[in-house]
């Protein structure tokens, strides 16, 4: 059982007040907050060993470069990645999926097939769509039912041997849906496809094994589970990544430069071009190990309780209707108020100190197939509680009473 005070005592931010009530934190889906020892690592970067890394023979670089690649080890033995060298560090998820459809442009011919998801953020389907303008190949959608759950055998018609990757997300931001991503590793593999998955919404929640799932890729951000923003990791079996093209060009991802040939460095640094996010990447390390100490289990025992809490409690507002019904789900609930724009109720309790997200979630082809314009999304992590949730569904009812 978790000590949630004790854990809550570890974020300084939930203990302040916004607009004169006490903070109530439903937006984890967009990002999550950070414990104090992820702050004080950031601080303890640039007070201490701040220095360009795989670049000096001074003490300082050679600090940071060792603390750095001792949290690549860490991220490597987290997602249980056969090879340190496998674990990318990029901006974040966005960067490594646009990494990845970029050396596919070198792969991809007219006639072939790209499959992307209904459920994803747009973080997973532009870049696609720009790959196919690119190379003339065809995209193709996996559609969704009812209740935000992947139709497989309709994934399963459309996988061919003109399939060259797939990609989908583990969890839906919008909707919380847990891919059954193993099934659809197995099946694209099949017919002799790659495939990627976005995995930005699933590692707050669980531990991905890469190893056991067998992905391709799988890319993720750090400020989504209790890390710093603009750092992020693309796994990638050693045999692709080998295989794809660089992304960008520049400095420590060569090996030999003259002005008639440029030969690249080994992985994984022919895809780290440029001064990376130093404290990013070291303190992202930092946060793996905060939550590993939480420990997953118990992270998803809180949050299984906080959704079924939440969904009964929601679920006694009339008029409310909650999208996102699948069996497998993770703690976010994205929800409406019959008659009342989505907007004005996110607005209303702002004012009571509450923090949900209210629009599209960067999801527009779901809210299409709903036919809404967006929802009310409440997203929880394990240092929220049911009080809060108390709290919520009150101002949730208030809001509609004012607005109706």
């Amino acid at each position: 059982m978790l000590d949630i005070q004790k854990i809550r005592a570890d974020f300084p931010i939930l203990s302040q007040k916004v607009n004169g009530k006490p903070l109530i934190y439903f937006d984890n889906g967009a990002t999550s907050q950070k414990p104090q020892v992820v702050i004080d690592a950031i601080s303890k970067y640039y007070q201490e060993i701040n220095a360009n890394i795989h670049r000096g023979v001074h003490t300082l670089s050679q600090l940071a470069t060792d603390a750095y690649e001792i949290s690549r080890g860490k991220i490597q033995n987290h997602i249980n990645a056969k090879h340190s060298h496998e674990v990318l560090f990029t901006s974040g998820t966005t960067f490594g999926i646009n990494l990845v459809a970029n050396g596919f442009a070198a792969i991809l011919k007219p006639g072939d097939e790209v499959l992307v998801s209904a459920l994803e953020h747009h973080s997973n389907i532009v870049p696609w769509q720009m790959l196919c303008e690119k190379t003339g190949a065809v995209l193709k959608v996996i559609p969704m039912n009812e209740k935000g759950e992947l139709i497989m055998a309709e994934f399963d018609k459309l996988l061919s041997k003109k399939t060259k990757i797939v990609t989908t997300n583990h969890i839906s931001n919008a909707l919380g849906t847990i891919n059954p991503i193993k099934y659809m590793i197995d099946q694209a593999h099949a017919v002799g496809a790659a495939i990627l998955i976005d995995g930005a919404q699933a590692v707050p929640h669980l531990k991905p094994d890469v190893q056991d799932l067998d992905c391709d890729f799988y890319v993720f951000s750090g400020h989504k589970m209790c890390g710093p923003t603009g750092v992020g990791i693309l796994y990638g079996k050693e045999a692709w990544l080998n295989k794809l093209p660089p992304y960008q060009g520049g400095g420590e991802m060569i090996k030999e430069v003259t002005f008639e040939k440029t030969t690249y460095a080994e992985l994984p640094h022919k895809f780290e071009a440029g001064t990376p996010n130093i404290a990013g990447g070291i303190v992202l390390g930092t946060a793996i190990d905060y939550m590993n100490e939480v420990g997953f289990e118990n992270i998803q025992k809180q949050e299984l309780e906080l959704l079924e809490y939440g969904t009964k409690r929601l679920l006694e507002i009339e008029g409310l209707k909650i999208f996102g019904t699948s069996k497998e789900k993770t703690s976010v609930i994205s929800f409406n108020i019959k008659g009342i724009h989505p907007y004005d109720i996110g607005t209303i309790i702002d004012k009571l100190g509450i923090a949900v997200r209210t629009g599209h979630h960067c999801a527009q082809p779901i809210m299409n197939h709903f036919n809404i314009p967006g929802t009310i999304r409440a997203s929880f992590s394990f240092y929220n509680t049911k009080e809060e949730i108390d709290v919520m569904v009150e101002a949730v009812k208030r809001a509609t009473l004012m607005l109706s």
